[in-house]
């Protein structure tokens, strides 16, 4: 894979560039990339966000993309699943299946990864409260398919400190959620030791409104308000630090997106150091990105795609993992499946005609790169010290201080937008006369029905016995400071649905209100 390399004149294109007493990729503190190799030796995954009515709708789009060639599943789930509710609660009525896919119990869990090995590849699920009950419903089914737990790769987001500043899918207290956080951190690290515990994730804090600073610096400190939680639980740095993953947005400003990029793994890994890990690994920080779904516009839709393709190249020059690319259409609605085939396309131009994998950190040396990285580094900085100083991103966010910079960075934009000093091109300038209706993807109105059947039937053929006392067991473990995974873990083999276990978490925690 790390042959040579030449361009279309027959240039040889050299690995790396730059004097060899400067800072080097794969060496600390990370600025120009987490490996030596970077491209060269291993594209970046590429993932396509989706999940939408049924778990058999989703399956089959799964099946699409990973004939379309992508690389790793990239997992939305509807809001009742977010926040803890089954398809039958009052509470689900209207937004079943809607941004996502409805998961109730296992038996969808099995459906949604229905002739799909997990063993082959890595999974990546957008989920927060809830996490710790779709990994022990992930779990179940790897069990089942006889799978090595201790080589099962993916990745969870559970990082619900973004979701009280900047996206609302939360159900429990800060504290209370914290804890089930570090609980699977703890039983991940003896039971699923390749398993991401955690995407730290800049990238709904952005879509908020928040500027590219505030991205890093928010993200930045909410990571060591978890690596601190972890700490205090008795566990090991330099072993969950290995673990942790980060998930960034990409917005149209290419160079301040590379910066920030840059920025965050230097930023990160002395923040990991000053923390007490030693071992390289846990002091890397390992990204996905995605590109802005805010700046989509429904206006002139197809310009989307070239906005879409300057945000994939700067996560690309940035150094990222794992990437996803949204569809032109996904201002409106969920993307069709020409849409998401575009969008993937557009990582597959990149990777294989564009040439910027040939060498690692290209723009690397650059004046204004260099000088935007530093800027980035030093404000960020300054709001990560100001947060500390407040007592971390807890007390931030219980105070209500990040929501309010976040609130007032997105009211500057909109202002910026509406009097025209922000150009959106096909928006606010550049307006046109002949657009075209672009071809929508809607939900059927039907699906909550389906999906109150399938929970009535899995009633109806369940040991409620079991059921019952692997949830008053929870409620139990859950009052005490014995780690709740395995019991949840329990829970859903013998069938309890999602929405059973958050409110036996419920009732032992309570419910978070701003």
């Amino acid at each position: 894979m790390n042959q040579e390399k030449k361009n279309s004149s027959g240039i040889v294109i050299n690995n790396l560039y730059g004097p060899k007493e400067s800072e080097q990729p794969g060496e600390f503190p990370y600025t120009r990339g987490i490996r030596k190799d970077m491209y060269r030796g291993k594209l970046w995954t590429m993932r396509q966000y989706a999940g939408f009515s049924t778990a058999e709708e989703s399956n089959a789009r799964y099946h699409y993309l990973l004939n379309q060639g992508t690389t790793g599943l990239s997992v939305a789930f509807d809001l009742p699943t977010q926040i803890g509710y089954d398809s039958d609660h009052p509470m689900s009525e209207g937004e079943v299946g809607k941004v996502g896919v409805a998961i109730d119990s296992l038996r969808d869990m099995e459906t949604l990864f229905q002739r799909i090995s997990l063993k082959d590849v890595t999974t990546s699920m957008t989920i927060n409260a809830t996490a710790a009950t779709l990994l022990a419903m992930y779990v179940a089914i790897a069990k089942k398919q006889g799978a090595d737990l201790h080589a099962l790769g993916g990745t969870i987001q559970n990082d619900i400190l973004k979701e009280y500043t900047a996206r609302g899918t939360y159900i429990y207290p800060v504290r209370a959620s914290m804890r089930l956080i570090t609980d699977v951190f703890e039983w991940c690290s003896i039971e699923l030791p390749k398993w991401n515990t955690i995407s730290i994730s800049g990238y709904h804090i952005r879509e908020a409104g928040s500027t590219a600073v505030q991205e890093l610096a928010f993200t930045l400190s909410n990571g060591k308000a978890y690596v601190e939680a972890a700490q205090k639980r008795g566990l090991d740095i330099d072993v969950f630090g290995r673990r942790l993953s980060f998930f960034f947005n990409a917005h149209n400003d290419f160079f301040e997106e590379v910066a920030k990029f840059r920025a965050a793994r230097r930023i990160w890994a002395k923040l990991m150091k000053n923390m007490g890990a030693s071992h390289p690994e846990a002091m890397m920080l390992r990204f996905h990105t995605q590109t802005g779904g805010s700046t989509l516009t429904a206006q002139q839709a197809e310009n989307n795609i070239a906005r879409v393709t300057i945000q994939a190249l700067s996560a690309v020059m940035g150094g990222t993992q794992s990437l996803h690319t949204n569809g032109y259409d996904e201002a409106f609605n969920l993307p069709t499946e020409k849409a998401a085939r575009i969008a993937l396309r557009t990582q597959q131009i990149i990777a294989n005609e564009s040439g910027v994998s040939h060498t690692v950190d290209p723009l690397a040396g650059s004046y204004f790169v260099e000088e935007l990285t530093d800027s980035m580094e030093k404000e960020a900085t300054k709001i990560i010290d100001h947060i500390t100083h407040m007592g971390g991103s807890v007390s931030a966010v219980e105070s209500g201080w990040m929501q309010e910079q976040i609130a007032k960075s997105s009211y500057e934009t909109q202002c910026n937008i509406e009097n025209g000093s922000q150009i959106v091109v096909g928006m606010n300038a550049f307006l046109g006369s002949d657009e075209k209706e672009t071809p929508s993807f809607s939900i059927n109105d039907t699906i909550r029905i389906q999906q109150i059947q399938k929970i009535e039937l899995l009633k109806s053929q369940r040991n409620n016995q079991n059921v019952s006392n692997s949830l008053r067991k929870l409620s139990e473990i859950a009052a005490t400071e014995t780690n709740v995974m395995p019991t949840i873990l329990d829970c859903v083999e013998n069938m309890a649905t999602l929405g059973e276990i958050a409110t036996a978490l419920r009732d032992v925690f309570g419910e978070y209100h701003p």
